[in-house]
């Protein structure tokens, strides 16, 4: 299996545990991400409000008009990246006219976009291409007796509402982390916002959004939270000591890109499973699997 791979900005900063496990579990599972060449960033975070939608939506297209070059579906592990790159890929797809005035703009470069691709999170192309069987295949260390919340988060499952997992009630994180040999936590906020992007402007509001996806993950039994989005990692893992301080609670809950949940149940490098990136240290929660 071969993709286009696209990184994004965020694993380069604060999402490098994601990208080194990523890189770990693909090699495992003998997928190859092949990197796009001179890609640049979707401008997912705050593009659109500074440059307008149709100039972030030209820019994000740049990205997928290199990889189809190549001919390969594009893969990201970022739900930010995803959601943008898909939603640029669907208006190519779907409208004449912007298709037009979009590569009219991208022939400044020399570039064209056809639409020709697919758009893929990372965590669509484990359940869907790999395979839950060849996971469970691949795990060396179960994860037996480790409870864990599946944190979708808003932006993954609602690109493309139904095309990959149910908006709503999704279930493929849960799938997966059972094919790894834990418990899926029962964990009603699992597709719940967290705010992020909100934490200069409201920073109470992203903390009372932490907080109640805290309280539902301990509820639910969890030892580790996991997810596939950037955004909601930092979030979750820098803001749980304010969650703590101003709700007097004492939250120390492992967040985490499931893929790291994936490199220790494969047996893979400390390199691969990147702890160290981490605040909340996960060591504690997973001495037992974790070489």
């Amino acid at each position: 299996m071969r993709y286009s791979y696209y990184p994004g900005c965020s694993s380069e900063a604060t999402a490098k545990a994601n990208a080194h496990s990523i890189e770990g579990v693909a090699k495992a599972l003998d997928v190859q991400l092949e990197e796009i060449p001179d890609w640049n960033c979707c401008g997912a975070s705050v593009a659109s409000g500074v440059v307008g939608d149709f100039t972030q939506l030209v820019v994000t297209a740049r990205n997928l008009a290199i990889a189809e070059t190549k001919g390969l579906d594009v893969v990201t592990g970022c739900s930010s990246c995803y959601m943008t790159l898909a939603v640029a890929n669907k208006k190519f797809k779907q409208d004449e006219h912007f298709r037009a005035k979009a590569n009219e703009a991208l022939a400044a470069a020399g570039l064209n976009y056809n639409g020709t691709l697919q758009v893929r999170q990372f965590l669509d192309v484990i359940i869907n291409d790999v395979g839950l069987d060849k996971v469970a295949q691949k795990v060396k260390k179960s994860l037996d007796g480790l409870t864990v919340a599946g944190y979708v988060g808003c932006q993954t499952v609602r690109a493309l509402p139904f095309e990959f997992d149910d908006p709503e009630q999704p279930v493929f994180m849960d799938r997966l982390m059972e094919a790894l040999g834990a418990t899926a936590a029962d964990f009603p906020m699992r597709a719940r916002c967290c705010g992020s992007s909100s934490t200069i402007p409201a920073r109470d509001i992203v903390l009372d959004l932490g907080y109640k996806i805290f309280e539902s993950a301990v509820a639910g039994g969890a030892q580790v939270i996991v997810t596939p989005c950037p955004m909601c990692q930092l979030n979750l893992d820098a803001y749980q000591s304010l969650v703590n301080r101003k709700y007097g609670t004492n939250f120390n809950i492992p967040v985490l890109f499931f893929t790291q949940l994936m490199a220790v149940a494969f047996g893979l490098s400390l390199e691969d499973q990147a702890f160290k990136y981490s605040i909340v240290s996960p060591y504690e929660a997973l001495v037992q699997y974790s070489k």
